[in-house]
């Protein structure tokens, strides 16, 4: 039971699941160390009802409404309507039930980079009531095994150039009982079986109706330290995040044309690049390159007009607009990390477009707190989203004044759901979310990212914020990033330690490292500044982009 009053805020779900397969749910945390769920932020989510399929939603309901012959989906040169996705995704969702005697609640592993099959395999498992398990195309075979094992995974669908670690971690496992791959377009190349069954099976299925709370997806995090947790999301969580950032934030309109770097493993990648666009019949492209040209080039070529990436990726951008048509583009989305105020301006000098901060967790699903247009305050992330509230508070607990840095706490319609992981009571205390995030707040009520938690360095009694010295660091012209952690030290406990790739790939040098210290005393506290300065051709990042400070710690 929900400890909300279900008279001012009625939680969807609540009824008979749809689910054969519950073991899942049977590894939630139990109900006193959820989250409280409000629904009452938007009309939207207030609406939902107690039984929804969110492939029903997202999916079918553009060709009910007369969008089937909108184009939903493109990759390189080729397209597909949403007629032509719903009609594969039902192909797909036959073969799960009908060969792969997929139960509802089973779940099914997808290993692929962006593409459309990906896409259509993605909903025809929420169609069959199956959950999906998207995994990073960079995973090798002993991290699938683990998701494997964690999941209970039983069907796996690849794409077929991928084959070589799924199929040795099905085997070391043992779990894995169908196994098929697919081309990235579904055209039956190089013995891609989904594609061969495909083609014998009728065009529409009926989808199952699942109950809002029955599970849709499991998210695994990035595992940064120690192995990756497992995170759980319902159908209603799905449409959840369709009807709070892309239409309050992101003002999506069916005449976008989206694209964007994260994966669809990634939650950022999932809603940013696929479901948003979905949600209102807008168009979203896949490009098979790496690197901020090649997106440059599918944004000029495309006449995209929203891209999601990373920050880095904006600052690397900013330096090669002059080469690129971008009179298409008018907004871009960045998350994975906070987005420096440098970078910020440097892009928007560049441009003319603002770039959208927002903060989100892979426990949460997407972004909870951001601004956009007029409202974007350039250094802060922005206020919490519609449908989200946010406080910080100290360690006690308790709300801080303006001004005032503490633990950021987040409560909405979404919320952490570890699966089987004793870390549930860290993300979760007094029915709010924790990200781990240390925030502060002005007077006007905008959000100001300080640094992760575990990110604060503490030399010689001082508390200092590496992200602050690497939003000062990026604003010299000789650097293109940065990472700052904290170094041990005998006398001081740790001193401040800056790992720098400069901006004209040259070396460094003892006066270069002089001068960027000068740098850093002159725009902030001078017992800020760093210590230590290392000269790198590159920083330690994850598939999406995110920088690994542990990495750099671990040196």
């Amino acid at each position: 039971m929900s400890r909300n009053n279900p008279q001012s805020n009625k939680v969807p779900g609540g009824v008979p699941s749809a689910h054969v397969d519950t073991s899942i749910k049977d590894l939630l945390p139990d109900p006193s160390q959820l989250p409280e769920f409000d629904f009452t932020g938007t009309p939207e989510l207030a609406k939902y009802p107690d039984y929804i399929n969110a492939a029903s939603e997202l999916l079918d309901a553009n060709v009910e409404n007369g969008f089937g012959n909108r184009i939903a989906i493109s990759y390189e040169q080729k397209s597909w309507t949403y007629k032509q996705l719903l009609e594969l995704s039902n192909q797909i969702a036959r073969v799960l039930v009908e060969d792969c005697k997929l139960q509802t609640g089973g779940r099914v592993l997808l290993r692929s980079g962006n593409t459309p099959m990906l896409v259509a395999c993605w909903f025809a498992v929420l169609k069959a009531g199956g959950i999906c398990v998207t995994t990073m195309p960079l995973l090798r075979s002993r991290e699938l095994e683990f998701i494997i094992e964690k999941a209970g995974v039983s069907v796996a669908l690849s794409d077929i150039e991928l084959q070589d670690d799924i199929r040795e971690a099905s085997e070391k496992t043992g779990r894995i009982q169908h196994l098929h791959y697919f081309s990235k377009m579904g055209e039956n190349d190089n013995n891609s079986t989904l594609d061969k069954l495909c083609e014998g099976k009728s065009s529409s299925f009926e989808n199952i109706l699942t109950a809002a709370d029955d599970i849709a997806l499991i998210a695994f995090t990035s595992g940064t330290t120690g192995n990756p947790k497992g995170t759980v999301h319902y159908h209603r969580d799905i449409l959840a995040i369709t009807d709070c950032f892309p239409r309050y934030v992101g003002k999506i309109s069916p005449d976008d044309v989206i694209t964007g770097t994260p994966p669809l493993a990634f939650t950022f990648g999932l809603g940013g690049v696929t479901l948003f666009p979905m949600r209102f019949g807008a168009s979203t492209r896949f490009f098979p390159a790496s690197g901020p040209e090649a997106l440059f080039d599918t944004i000029s070529r495309y006449k995209v007009t929203q891209v999601y990436t990373a920050p880095t990726a904006f600052r690397a951008m900013s330096n090669l607009v002059g080469k690129y048509d971008l009179s298409s583009l008018r907004q871009g989305i960045s998350a994975g990390e906070t987005l420096p105020k440098a970078t910020w301006e440097a892009f928007y000098e560049a441009t003319g477009v603002k770039i959208i901060d927002g903060l989100g967790s892979t426990e949460m699903l997407h972004i909870f707190v951001s601004a956009s247009g007029d409202k974007i305050k350039p250094g802060f992330t922005g206020v919490p989203i519609p449908g989200y509230k946010a406080k910080i508070v100290d360690e006690l607990g308790n709300e801080c004044s303006s001004s005032t840095p503490g633990l950021l706490a987040v409560k909405g319609p979404t919320g952490c759901r570890y699966l089987d992981d004793p870390r549930q009571e860290d993300y979760v205390k007094d029915g709010w979310n924790f990200p781990g995030d240390v925030y502060e707040k002005d007077s006007e009520g905008y959000y100001k990212y300080v640094a992760r938690a575990d990110d604060m360095i503490i030399s010689s009694g001082y508390n200092i914020s590496g992200p602050e010295v690497e939003n000062v660091l990026l604003e010299n012209p000789n650097v293109l990033e940065c990472a700052v952690v904290a170094e041990p030290d005998p006398d001081r406990t740790n001193i401040v330690k800056a790992y720098i790739v400069l901006s004209d790939s040259g070396q460094g040098s003892p006066e270069l490292t002089e001068k960027l210290q000068h740098y850093v005393k002159e725009k902030i506290a001078p017992y800020k500044y760093p210590r230590a300065i290392e000269y790198t051709k590159e920083l330690p990042k994850t598939a999406t982009g995110k920088l690994q400070r542990f990495r750099l710690r671990e040196r």
